[in-house]
């Protein structure tokens, strides 16, 4: 495990261009940080835990296309499926590769970006990015909470202000595990790096929940999120397979 504190730059630099928690949202397709293809109500419901005990199988709602752009050697997948294309409402399920499929380790209620979902994202558009993203690094205001993965403690995690509907974002960037979308697997999540281009969006997340949609970003509660931290193993190539249903089935 690697720890990393924030240079002063950074800590001093507003998230408002960072986190979801201030506007960035992203695009899917081939950015950088993604996996390619192979060329051949109005909050979440409490969580639920899913017993390790249950039958390995494949991942559910997953269509060939998105299947194909998981590497064969990732062995951890956070897979995160929307309510709907337009919908800020979301589950978060964590699989663990077997020797006889898939196996669903635990599910979670989630929040996604206040408009849904896109295949093409631009930043402002307020959705969350269609794809597979690998997932190499991770902060938080908080210190370490015992994760694998690179982490990056500092008091450039914060996000002022409230969210969607009037709840506060305080303590959202408690803890941070950065989607590679638009941005340089192996460093911190607050590095503004931005091989895209910054109209393309970037700071897109997995982090704390506040209560309310994100602006691109997937939430989920505080717990589950030490709990994610502490299941991710580099090792293990792990990455998020997110989107609405109807996008993933594909």
């Amino acid at each position: 495990m690697i720890t990393r504190m924030s240079p002063v730059a950074l800590v001093a630099a507003s998230l408002l261009l960072t986190g979801c928690g201030g506007g960035a949202v992203a695009a899917t397709g081939h950015a950088s940080g993604s996996v390619p293809a192979p060329a051949v109500p109005s909050s979440p419901s409490p969580s639920s835990e899913i017993s390790a005990e249950a039958a390995p199988r494949q991942l559910p709602g997953v269509g060939p296309r998105m299947l194909a752009r998981i590497p064969a050697a990732t062995e951890q997948v956070v897979l995160v499926t929307g309510r709907g294309a337009n919908s800020p409402l979301a589950t978060l399920a964590l699989y663990e590769r077997t020797d006889d499929g898939w196996q669903q380790t635990a599910s979670w209620a989630a929040h996604n970006a206040l408009k849904g979902w896109s295949n093409h994202h631009m930043a402002g558009d307020l959705r969350s990015p269609i794809g597979v993203y690998s997932l190499t690094d991770a902060g938080g205001l908080l210190k370490d909470p015992g994760t694998k993965l690179s982490y990056d403690q500092g008091s450039g995690f914060v996000s002022p202000g409230t969210g969607f509907e009037g709840e506060p974002l305080a303590g959202s960037f408690d803890y941070v595990i950065a989607i590679n979308y638009n941005r340089q697997p192996g460093t911190s999540p607050l590095d503004w790096t931005r091989p895209l281009g910054s109209s393309r969006g970037g700071g897109i997340w997995i982090h704390v929940d506040h209560g309310g949609p994100t602006h691109g970003c997937v939430s989920i509660a505080e717990d589950h999120m030490k709990e994610l931290l502490r299941t991710l193993d580099p090792a293990r190539h792990p990455v998020v397979v997110m989107g609405d249903a109807a996008a993933l089935s594909r």
